[in-house]
C-alpha cells in the first residue's frame, strides 16, 4: 500500500495542492521526492491519488489525481462510551477501536475511574486523541476518521447520550447480564442499526450507574466468564457488535 496522509483541507481532483503543515511534516520524515505516489484522504469518504511534485525546507506539494469512491468502514456503526482507563491504556484503545472500525468515541469520567479531565487539560488530551485516531486510519486504510467527542462526566452524559436510533449495550458482570445472542432471540431482525456500548473504567461502573443505563434503556451485555481488562472489555465488544 502507497503511503496515506490525512489532510485538514478539503481535497478536489486534479488540482496542485500544498500539503497541510502535518502532512508535509510526515512526507518529509519518510524522505519522499519528487515523483513518488501517495494517497490523500480528508475524511469526507474516498480517497485520492497524488504525486509529488516540489519539496521544500517545510512545503511539500502534490498534484492531486482522480478521486476513487473507496471505503473501508464496518458493516455497522458502533459507538463507544467508556470510563477512561489511565495511563497509556486510553491511548491504545483509540487507536484499536479506530482499526476495528469504531464510528465515534465519548471519553467519560465515572465514578471508579482514576483519570479525571477538565478545562485546558481536557482539551488537550482530546486533541492528542483524535490524533491517534487519525493515524491509525492513515495506517489501516480508512477513509472516515471517528470523532472522538469532548471528555464528560457520566451524570451529564447518561441524560442525554447522542446516538439516535441506535442499539444500547452496557458491558456488565451482573448475574442477570446476558450474551449478545440471547439478547437478540426472538428479537426482530436488527437491520444494521447502529449500535452504542457503555463501557467502563478499570473498576467498572458503578452500580448506581450501571442501574441509570439500564433505565434507560442499555441492556445489560455480558461477553463472558472470565474479567477482562476496561480497554479489552471495550475493544471486544466493538469487534462483536460492528458485523453482528
Amino acid at each position: 500500500m502507497r503511503p496515506r496522509f490525512h489532510c485538514t483541507t478539503t481535497l478536489a481532483a486534479h488540482r496542485t495542492l500544498a500539503l497541510p503543515a502535518g502532512a508535509a511534516r510526515h512526507v518529509q520524515v519518510l524522505r519522499m521526492q519528487p515523483g513518488d505516489e501517495l494517497s490523500l484522504f480528508d475524511g469526507s469518504g474516498g480517497e485520492y491519488d497524488a504525486t509529488i511534485e516540489r519539496m521544500g525546507r517545510s512545503e511539500v506539494t502534490v498534484q492531486v489525481g482522480a478521486h476513487a469512491a473507496i471505503e473501508r468502514e464496518a458493516p455497522r456503526a458502533v459507538h463507544l462510551a467508556v470510563g477512561m482507563p489511565a495511563n497509556e491504556r486510553m491511548d491504545w484503545l483509540v487507536e484499536k477501536a479506530t482499526e476495528l472500525g469504531v464510528a465515534s468515541i465519548q471519553p467519560l469520567m465515572t465514578a471508579h475511574g482514576v483519570l479525571r479531565l477538565a478545562g485546558e487539560r481536557a482539551d488537550k488530551k482530546r486533541a492528542h486523541w483524535q490524533a491517534i485516531a487519525v493515524s491509525a486510519c492513515e495506517q489501516c486504510g480508512r477513509n472516515r476518521v471517528p470523532l472522538v467527542h469532548p471528555v464528560r462526566a457520566f451524570a451529564a452524559w447518561i441524560d442525554s447520550p447522542p446516538i439516535d436510533d441506535a442499539e444500547r449495550f452496557v458491558l456488565s458482570l451482573a448475574e442477570g447480564a446476558h450474551q449478545l445472542r440471547e439478547i437478540r432471540d426472538g428479537a426482530p431482525a436488527a437491520n444494521l442499526r447502529g449500535a452504542c456500548v457503555l463501557s467502563g473504567p478499570e473498576g467498572g461502573l458503578s452500580a448506581v450507574e450501571e442501574r441509570e443505563a439500564i433505565v434507560r434503556g442499555f441492556a445489560p451485555l455480558t461477553l463472558g466468564p472470565r474479567v477482562l481488562r476496561a480497554e479489552t472489555a471495550a475493544l471486544a465488544a466493538l469487534a462483536l457488535l460492528a458485523s453482528a
